[in-house]
């Protein structure tokens, strides 16, 4: 938050830059966001890099950021602009009391159009637009209109610029209408009834024949002095005395504009936002209304400023670098709508496009992590114990204790270095978080399909590909009889032509393919020159979706499309 340093001067606030991984992210994507947002906080003081997650963290991760005792990054579902991220301006809240004229200046010295009515505690109850005072003074013929607005002495006085002689401030003018003694008294006398408020001048005659016709209040104009008899006669009859150095004219034109803004303001079905509204939302709904501002609330309902139309094209983009990751498919909700800073991965390039030139740097490793390694090497940033222990573990996760076919010797030696750096020995190590994340029995099919499920797009064709790894031929046969219920209604939902579901044995470096769509078991056989059979196959040596799946399914349909 923006403060103050030691000499006094106002501190600016950083701009807040989310590193994230994918959707149903893995370790290295958990474990990559951390380390990257740790190195960047120590290259950069200009912005506060902030690690987050687009997805639950698995039984695996969760195990590797418990052992080396770090918190799970902050949840980002969506990085689409909020409210907060607008120009909000600070229009103050004004009580429902004050006068229109009051309301009117406020507007003109603000230069703003609406005007938000709020209590002691900032709740809101109404707004008071330019429009609702021009309607009010133009549209208002009916004479008993200041009483029927119960309009307070206060706002009287201070809009004529008057003194009461007699009465009480704090009172009300709430009954009776108001008019303008400008004839003789015998003529008076037909037309002012009981609590009327008569706006007079200095005739000692009419003061007399208003307070004795039982007028609720005589307004002096043109700061006549009030005898003390007429004062000592009004205080009898219960009749306020005001007296004003306006003249007659300038009173009637003037009286409507003491109303209190509760009369005139809108309380009803006030359109209002939170400033965790994500913009595309309150976008559409400011479309369909004619109103011009619209007030902003806080988490707790309090009002704290106004937005317009015009906030929106003025919007700051959040920040954010992507890692392990630069597909659309698979990254946070809204992200073109992000400022992207960077890209850190060893994916194949898809399908995200950048408003302008960024920082990317894909390197075909078996990992991201061995990738940000290197940059902490290349920054020479000493990597902490428990930095280190987070990137080892994601090679080892990624690599599969370095038997996928995408570990490189890059990924040998940077596991190697953060070994030691972290303390641990890698085999072991690595059994125990695999043996973490294959705990699969205790979690619903739900649970384990998005633990590791990505979204790929070909041309006019959707894939799908879900994943899940582990050390023991038992259990994945009994994960598989609890997976394909689960899997048809999932491959439906999703609604893609096609959908791959892995189950991958570390030990014996194999996997048996799940096959759901048309044309999907025909494609998995032109792709590994395997029979499928009953939906499924097991498809030796293949262990990597990214190597070795993949590329494999995209060069067979390729083959399939030149056919035609």
């Amino acid at each position: 938050m923006a403060g103050e340093n030691l000499t006094g001067k106002k501190m600016e606030k950083k701009r807040t830059v989310c590193v994230t991984g994918h959707k149903n992210p893995d370790t290295d994507s958990i474990c990559s966001a951390i380390a990257y947002a740790y190195l960047k906080n120590q290259m950069d003081d200009g912005c506060s890099y902030v690690a987050t997650r687009a997805g639950q963290v698995n039984g695996e991760t969760q195990f590797v950021l418990d052992y080396f005792h770090m918190d799970q990054p902050l949840f980002l579902d969506n990085i689409g602009t909020r409210v907060k991220d607008m120009e909000i301006r600070e229009v103050p809240g004004v009580k429902n009391s004050i006068s229109i004229k009051n309301a009117w200046t406020l507007m003109r010295g603000q230069n703003v159009f609406t005007l938000p009515i709020t209590d002691e505690q900032n709740h809101l109850h109404g707004l008071i637009t330019i429009n609702d005072i021009a309607k009010s003074y133009m549209e208002e013929y009916d004479s008993a209109i200041v009483s029927v607005a119960k309009t307070p002495y206060r706002n009287i006085l201070e809009t004529l610029d008057a003194q009461m002689v007699v009465g009480d401030e704090e009172a009300f003018f709430d009954q009776g209408k108001v008019v303008i003694a400008a004839a003789n008294p015998d003529v008076m006398e037909n037309y002012i009834e009981e609590h009327d408020m008569v706006i007079l001048g200095n005739r000692y005659e009419s003061q007399l024949c208003a307070i004795e016709m039982n007028a609720g209040c005589i307004v002096v104009c043109l700061g006549t002095p009030v005898s003390k008899t007429i004062q000592h006669l009004a205080k009898d009859h219960n009749c306020t005395v005001i007296v004003t150095p306006l003249d007659t004219y300038a009173v009637a034109r003037l009286i409507n504009q003491s109303m209190p803004v509760e009369f005139f303001m809108k309380k009803e079905n006030l359109v209002t936002f939170r400033r965790s509204d994500y913009t595309e939302e309150i976008q559409e709904i400011m479309s369909k209304m004619r109103y011009r501002d619209f007030p902003v609330l806080d988490k707790k309902g309090r009002y704290t400023g106004m937005i317009s139309r015009r906030n929106l094209l003025g919007v700051r983009r959040r920040a954010l670098i992507l890692v392990d990751h630069n597909e659309v498919s698979q990254a946070v909700d809204n992200v073109q709508e992000a400022e992207i800073l960077e890209i850190i991965d060893h994916h194949r390039l898809g399908s995200l496009e950048t408003m302008a030139p960024v920082y990317f740097r894909n390197q075909p490793v078996g990992c991201t992590a061995t990738i940000i390694y290197q940059i902490f090497r290349e920054q020479q940033v000493e990597i902490p114990p428990e930095i280190a222990g987070l990137l080892c573990s994601a090679i080892l996760s990624d690599t599969l204790i370095f038997r996928s076919p995408t570990c490189t010797a890059m990924d040998r030696a940077a596991a190697a270095d953060l070994e030691k750096i972290a303390g641990i020995d890698c085999e072991k190590f690595a059994g125990e978080m695999f043996a973490a994340g294959s705990e699969l029995r205790n979690k619903s099919p739900e649970e384990i399909f998005y633990q590791d499920f990505k979204k790929f797009e070909y041309g006019d064709k959707s894939l799908g590909i879900g994943q899940i790894t582990s050390m023991s031929e038992d259990e994945l046969t009994a994960i598989k009889e609890r997976m394909v219920p689960f899997l048809e209604k999932a491959y439906k939902e999703h609604g893609l032509d096609m959908m791959i579901f892995m189950l991958t044995n570390i030990m014996e470096e194999s996997t048996e393919m799940l096959c759901y769509g048309e044309h999907s078991s025909e494609l998995v056989e032109a792709a590994f020159g395997v029979k499928v059979e009953n939906n499924a196959a097991i498809v030796p040596a293949v262990v990597s979706r990214k190597k070795q799946v993949f590329p494999a399914l995209m060069s067979a349909l390729s083959r399939e499309s030149e056919e035609y």
